[in-house]
């Protein structure tokens, strides 16, 4: 994640940028940007904001030379105070543009922009924007005519959020430039991601805690919740979660020895890791330092709910993993033939 309390634009410019399958078209500006007050305040944030919640940081990546990345290529270039800037940034469209080979690539405003005081694990540092402005919104503009006013639709930028939009850091390690992206109009993630900007994850521990859980979250509805139920499978997340929140690295014969009561439920485990990592091209490393950040953030989008068909929902508190099997019980009423719930406590909330 950035700060930006210090940041500032220093260099700006906008392009549009066609669609090569549709005979699209290029329009380039010659001149930089120079905002006026209002515009500038406005501008700033509305560029750096997505970036300040984002944990997992990218590398450049090529098959055969890093040197060979467009956009790295590029960036390294614009990082040099006697670059020409306008020209460079024509060439970052004319690549996003070659990247557009399908319809439903849409045309939009393209910003590049060069920010200084981007502050990243207490560094501060220059950094190249890209961005790409793909929906436009209807707002109203009222004017005066004459004696009286009226009003007319104009279609226009929010500022809200961005489409799409990456920053690199001039700030490298071992793998490379440091890169952050977002992608809010998802609907070709190819096309941003590996064939505009050809990145990869870092091989950090914010990679390998984001690997793990994901492998957690699969494992527990393709395994847990089929062949155990949803309350086991609830109970099994909330005990990861938990596990990850009460350690300070992964050690998996340690995982499996918390969170697994019995060696039926270790052997799929053992088995679905290796599914995993052959379906997703993913290594899931047995020994890593945690991401904190990453798991706060994981936590947040974990449901551990259990849906019925009468219309009734239990949701489980995840930070409290054992609550599930001691207040929990799941039955089958012959009566009624129906499955039931009963649920134990002192008082209500």
């Amino acid at each position: 994640m950035i700060k930006r309390n210090k940041a500032s634009i220093s260099r700006f410019i906008i392009h549009k940028v066609g669609n090569k399958f549709n005979n699209g078209k290029n329009v380039f500006s010659d001149e930089e940007v120079h905002f006026d007050q209002a515009s500038y305040e406005l501008m700033l944030p509305f560029l750096l904001r997505p970036f300040g919640s984002v944990v997992q940081s990218y590398r450049f990546n090529h098959h055969a030379d890093i040197n060979l990345n467009e956009i790295n290529s590029y960036v390294m270039q614009l990082f040099k105070e006697d670059t020409d800037f306008v020209e460079i940034s024509k060439h970052i469209v004319t690549h996003l543009f070659e990247q557009s080979n399908s319809a439903q690539i849409k045309t939009g405003d393209v910003i590049i922009a060069e920010f200084d005081g981007i502050e990243f694990n207490d560094i501060t540092t220059n950094a190249i924007g890209i961005f790409k402005i793909e929906n436009k919104v209807d707002f109203f503009q009222t004017f005066l005519e004459g004696n009286s006013y009226d009003v007319a639709v104009q279609k226009g930028i929010s500022a809200k959020k961005v489409d799409k939009g990456c920053l690199v850091l001039n700030q490298s390690d071992a793998e490379g430039h440091i890169v952050f992206s977002v992608d809010h109009n998802n609907y070709d993630a190819q096309y941003w991601i590996n064939h505009f900007l050809n990145i990869k994850y870092a091989n950090d521990s914010n990679q390998h805690t984001q690997n793990y859980i994901e492998f957690c979250k699969d494992f527990s509805t393709e395994i847990v919740k089929n062949k155990f139920g949803n309350q086991e499978q609830n109970s099994f997340l909330a005990k990861t979660i938990d596990y990850f929140k009460e350690n300070e690295a992964v050690n998996i014969e340690e995982f499996k020895a918390e969170v697994f009561d019995d060696e039926e439920q270790i052997v799929l485990f053992e088995d679905h890791k290796k599914t995993f990592e052959q379906e997703q091209d993913v290594l899931i490393l047995n020994h890593f330092d945690i991401a904190d950040a990453v798991v706060k953030k994981a936590k947040k989008k974990i449901k551990t709910e259990i849906q019925l068909d009468t219309n009734i929902q239990i949701k489980l508190d995840i930070d409290a993993p054992d609550s599930s099997s001691e207040y929990l019980e799941r039955g089958y009423d012959e009566e009624k033939k129906m499955h039931f719930y009963k649920v134990f406590f002192n008082e209500e909330g």
